[in-house]
């Protein structure tokens, strides 16, 4: 073989042989292999014939064809495949090739691999990748992190293939994260963004849908107009589609997404997320509520014999109440205009939840995350790109140490302007029975945050009752006891 590839991959389901054919487009010749060979074959006799592609059957036949250093990036399923891929390519490689993880791996793997590969004497990167198939062939978001070494050897492919925003659609959504797992912690956050984002935009649906009592083309106006504003994203943009969307089952008529069980998927992250959070001792309210909320989705027999037994507020229960928001419900205009600032009110918390979380972990592992450029990395390619990544930007960018982006002056003022909206459109549907659980964590979580004092002083208390745990006091240094049986004014019986 005269000329060797610039670039090799392994693992050729749809992400692979997408992200291959990027690589490929942007000037690159590409070695790739897959265990089930015919994947290979098929992938060169058919969408990337005639282009710069080897097809190897082995792995030591994809390295053989490799420049050096060599860059072999594996993407296939998180876990023992990817350890027993990088077994498989050590005996073949030399000091200074690099390995690449571009799958959805829990960032403990990665903090582990970059340490066990460094010490062969090669280089890792634990890369996320976000945008799903079509953001893999088209420009995706990459996060990759592991051995600083590495990044100036990948950077121009990564850069390359990646998602461009800016004025000018130049600036790559890839830029280098951090230290060992700090990539595929970046990305995990992403995903728990993610399920918080999906559950809200679910949730001002139904409140849309029961509440106002919209149509799927009044729900796709609404969400046509929200998508040319503040709320512009992708998956604003793919809600608005999915309400024109007409079923395409023979026989079918109407909307598809009206047919559609309500049970959800999930594929783990935004429980790592979850999970993490509580380790590291941090309020990320809103992935976890939404992690639950696809919990409960599952459970679809239950809740439909369920349905059949549990009573929800009957009409005029409450005439007092119904009365007070029936101006906002009844103009149906206004009631649009409050769910939307309702929605973007809660979405700031659910990112400002997800930067804390990023804050906490960095400190924890060293990793020293820039958090501009992590809300820039997100900006394009991924799925939750929106238009408000650009302020979340430019508030780190200002205020490098911020604490909580709840307190930059641009969050502030859109939380002030909509926390009436906000409120009234959480009451108006608890007391209709219409779920809120996200809404309802993000207000929450605000009005906690809010608060100088909470009453985790009783909290503490009773610890200390029952289990001497002691605690702090307002008025003096130090740790303290008390024996409340001592102090306690003695029951009469």
């Amino acid at each position: 073989m005269s000329e060797k590839c610039d670039f090799g991959l392994i693992g050729l389901a749809v992400m692979g042989e997408n992200l291959a054919l990027n690589v490929e487009s942007r000037g690159n010749r590409i070695a790739v292999y897959n265990r089930t060979t015919e994947k290979v074959d098929n992938l060169v006799n058919g969408r990337a014939a005639g282009k710069n592609f080897v097809g190897c059957h082995t792995i030591e036949e994809l390295v053989a064809s490799l420049k050096k250093p060599r860059l072999v990036m594996t993407l296939v399923k998180a876990g023992p495949a990817v350890d027993a891929i990088i077994e498989a390519l050590l005996p073949h490689l030399e000091p200074g090739d690099v390995i690449i993880d571009g799958g959805n791996e829990h960032y403990t793997n990665t903090e582990r691999r970059t340490k066990y590969v460094e010490e062969k004497g090669m280089l890792f990167v634990g890369c996320g990748v976000s945008g799903g198939e079509e953001g893999a062939l088209k420009g995706p978001s990459l996060m990759p992190g592991g051995s600083k070494e590495a990044w100036p050897l990948v950077k121009d492919i990564f850069q390359g293939i990646s998602a461009k925003v800016g004025p000018n659609n130049d600036i790559p959504c890839c830029e280098w994260v951090g230290p060992r797992g700090a990539g595929h912690y970046v990305k995990m956050v992403h995903n728990g963004i993610e399920y918080g984002d999906m559950q809200l935009i679910c949730e001002a649906y139904q409140i849309l849908k029961e509440v106002a009592g919209l149509s799927n083309d009044e729900l796709y106006d609404v969400f046509e107009d929200w998508n040319n504003g503040e709320l512009q994203s992708y998956l604003i943009e793919i809600t608005r589609d999915i309400f024109s969307a007409k079923d395409d089952q023979p026989g079918a008529d109407g909307f598809l997404v009206d047919q559609i069980m309500d049970t959800a998927g999930a594929k783990g992250t935004g429980k790592w997320m979850s999970q993490l959070a509580l380790d590291l001792g941090v309020p990320s309210t809103l992935v976890t509520t939404a992690v639950y909320a696809r919990g409960l989705s599952a459970v679809k027999d239950a809740r439909t014999r369920a349905s059949k037994v549990l009573l929800g507020p009957a009409e005029g229960d409450n005439p007092e109440f119904a009365s007070a928001t029936s101006s906002l419900v009844g103009n149906k205009a206004a009631f649009v205009e409050a769910v939307r600032q309702a929605l973007y009110a809660s979405k700031i918390c659910s990112y400002a939840q997800g930067f804390v979380q990023l804050q906490a972990a960095s400190k924890e592992h060293g990793w020293d995350l820039n958090y501009g450029d992590c809300a820039l990395l997100w900006r394009g390619g991924c799925i939750i790109r929106a238009q408000f990544l650009d302020r979340i930007k430019e508030a780190f960018d200002q205020q490098p140490d911020l604490e909580n982006l709840l307190l930059y002056p641009y969050f502030k003022k859109i939380i002030d302007d909509s926390q009436a909206a906000w409120r009234a459109v959480i009451m108006a549907a608890t007391q209709l029975g219409v779920p809120t659980p996200a809404f309802s964590a993000a207000l929450g979580y605000y009005d906690s945050y809010r608060r100088e004092r909470l009453p985790a002083n009783l909290l503490q208390a009773q610890r200390d009752y029952f289990g001497a745990h002691t605690y702090k006091r307002l008025d003096r240094e130090g740790t303290f006891h008390s024996e409340w049986l001592d102090l306690r004014k003695q029951p009469s019986s």
